[in-house]
């Protein structure tokens, strides 16, 4: 399996002002860098969750066709296309009507449709099916959740204040765990 973003979130799930009053920053000087922390720290708490916040493209590519896919990312919004390769060699694109798709499950999921079943993939071919589809919680931020964008501005303004990845005499994490515990409300486990 493979995942690739195709395309990026139009915005962010806060705005430069908001992380400045969190980091208690009141100069215009850093907002660059701090533009900069916004995308990494969404970034990051969207991997520390397996999720995605704003709507963004994805491409998952897989060998063959399993019973059913499952869609990494929650939450799903759409799926755009399912391509695969025939056993011929020729890539093909399934029409919507052959399978069917549950948005409302974490992560979603994708199945054939009702009384059929996936086509046959050429044997021996990486990435014989690519699935593409929509994935976050909307457009906007206000469409992302309160406790998400709580995180977000913390790590931004953890990483302003530590801008060097170690501190002698402290331990090192991947992520500050009062940030971990906010974001733990929303882990998806299964994935």
């Amino acid at each position: 399996m493979a995942l690739t973003q195709t395309g990026a979130p139009a915005v962010e799930p806060i705005t430069t002002a908001e992380a400045k009053s969190q980091a208690h920053v009141s100069t215009a000087a850093d907002n660059d860098y701090i533009d900069t922390l916004i995308a990494a720290s969404r970034e990051q708490c969207e991997i520390e969750q397996r999720r995605a916040y704003i709507t963004q493209t994805w491409e998952l590519r897989l060998d063959c066709f399993p019973s059913e896919i499952e869609v990494p990312k929650p939450p799903l919004q759409s799926v755009t296309s399912i391509q695969y390769v025939d056993t011929a060699g020729d890539t093909q694109t399934l029409d919507s009507s052959g399978y069917q798709v549950s948005t409302d499950s974490l992560p979603g999921r994708i199945m054939p449709a009702v009384d059929s079943s996936w086509p046959t993939t050429r044997e021996s071919t990486y990435d014989a099916v690519i699935v593409t589809f929509v994935a976050g919680f909307g457009d906007a931020a206000s469409d992302v959740p309160a406790n998400v964008k709580l995180a977000v501005k913390v790590l931004v303004a953890h990483w302003y204040r530590l801008r060097e990845p170690v501190v002698e005499g402290s331990i090192t994490t991947g992520i500050p765990w009062h940030i971990a515990r906010i974001l733990g409300t929303r882990k998806n486990v299964r994935l």
